[in-house]
């Protein structure tokens, strides 16, 4: 296995994400709902931009993954002091039960991955990758500046 830091980068998410969808078979769930679940369960009620910023997910894309959503019965839109222009996501008795199967699911897989790893480990490897997102962002922010 290559050791460089974007192949094992893309090759743990890609493996994460499988073992998550296998784990989500006998749900409903396809392709980018979990993390939009997991997101509404501290955010429940955001507007479609907010939750496509915080998932990485163009607005487009995330039109037609709430959409399927919606038909599903997950999640609902709701207009929010009489503005017409935005929408705002709240999930649905349906989604929260759903959002719950996601959850334990990251539980587990977070569990698998870090087994025989010490805690201490752990913590560090977490401030690492998040300094390293801070710094990506930060990049972006300048870019998007320019």
């Amino acid at each position: 296995m290559e050791k460089s830091f974007h192949y094992l980068l893309m090759a743990n998410q890609a493996v994460f994400h499988k073992k998550l969808l296998s784990n989500l078979k006998n749900t409903c769930l396809t392709l980018g709902q979990p993390k939009i679940l997991d997101y509404l369960k501290d955010h429940d009620g955001a507007s479609q931009k907010e939750i496509a910023a915080a998932c990485y997910i163009e607005a487009a894309s995330l039109t037609s993954i709430l959409n399927r959503m919606e038909e599903k019965g997950m999640i609902e839109r709701r207009m929010l002091n009489g503005n017409r222009r935005s929408f705002y996501i709240f999930m649905t008795p349906f989604g929260k039960e759903l959002q719950e199967e996601v959850a334990n699911s990251f539980t587990m897989l977070e569990k698998e991955a870090f087994r025989n790893i010490p805690e201490e480990k752990k913590e560090e490897l977490i401030d690492l990758l998040l300094t390293i997102h801070n710094n990506l962002i930060a990049e972006r922010k300048a870019n998007d500046i320019d």
